[in-house]
Order: structure tokens, then C-alpha cells, then sequence
């Protein structure tokens, strides 16, 4: 009998981890700012602000972002970060995001950065986010026009 309790148990907590995604309101990500953090002859390092907004009543984690960039309609890079970072409850908070891409995959919009233009982006990727009642991974893509920051 405390073996079935036990197997009533493990399926009562495998259920309410499946069921996350029906109690939870999906965050969103924007890109609200880019700034070059180094530039050398061949690569140039971004940091990139994500703001993530959490529209649910209770906190959130963020235990992982995977993402690709593009810039005027070019891809410049992909990453991956691997930090545990709190998102308050209906509020939003900016995540910063490193990025590092060669000179040469650049191209175009390498030239409107340095002219310090508005700038076409897109962001797409995928969040692991942490809730009290289990884990789910969140789909984003997001674009729009960023102003750089000098």
C-alpha cells in the first residue's frame, strides 16, 4: 500500500510539472540595447540588453537562454547563457547577454553600429524558465529597431 502511495506521489508531481505551461503566462524578450564592449582586428565582443518581462503574479527563473542575432537581416552570431537570473513578478528585468562575432560576418551592419544608426534586429531563440511548480522551455523571436548605444 505505501508502494502505491509512493507511485501516486511521482505521477501527482510528473502531472503538475507537465501542467506548468497552462498556469503560466509566457514572458517576453526585447532587445532594448547594444553596446560594443571591445573591437579588435578580427572579432568585436557585444553586450546585449534582453529585457524580459514576466506578466505572471509569481517569480520566475531564467536558468537559460539560447539565441541567435541578426542584425539588418544577417545573422551574427548564436550563444548560449548559462546563468540563473530572477525575474520579479509583473515586472520585467534587463538581462545582459554576451556575444562575440568575427569582423568579417559583419558585413553591413557593422558600418551603420559604427555610424551609431537605428538598427533592423531580430532575436530569436529559446528560454528555460523556472516556476515554484516545475521547468519549461519558452520559444521567443522577437524584432524590431534598436538605437546603439555610443
Amino acid at each position: 500500500m505505501r508502494y502505491l502511495g509512493r507511485i501516486t506521489a511521482v505521477g501527482l508531481l510528473f502531472l503538475l510539472s507537465s501542467c506548468l505551461s497552462l498556469f503560466l503566462e509566457k514572458p517576453t524578450f526585447t532587445l532594448k540595447e547594444i553596446e560594443i564592449k571591445r573591437i579588435s582586428f578580427q572579432e568585436i565582443d557585444f553586450l546585449f540588453g534582453i529585457e524580459v518581462q514576466n506578466p505572471n503574479q509569481f517569480d520566475l527563473k531564467l536558468r537559460a537562454l539560447e539565441y541567435t542575432v541578426y542584425l539588418s537581416g544577417q545573422e551574427v552570431g548564436k550563444g548560449r547563457l548559462e546563468k540563473e537570473i530572477k525575474i520579479v513578478k509583473a515586472a520585467s528585468t534587463l538581462v545582459p547577454v554576451p556575444l562575440q562575432t568575427n569582423l568579417r560576418s559583419l558585413g553591413n551592419p557593422l558600418a551603420l553600429i559604427l555610424a551609431g544608426k537605428d538598427l533592423q534586429y531580430k532575436i530569436e531563440g529559446a528560454a528555460i524558465i523556472k516556476a515554484s511548480m516545475g521547468s519549461t522551455t519558452i520559444p521567443f523571436s522577437k524584432s524590431g529597431e534598436i538605437k546603439i548605444k555610443k
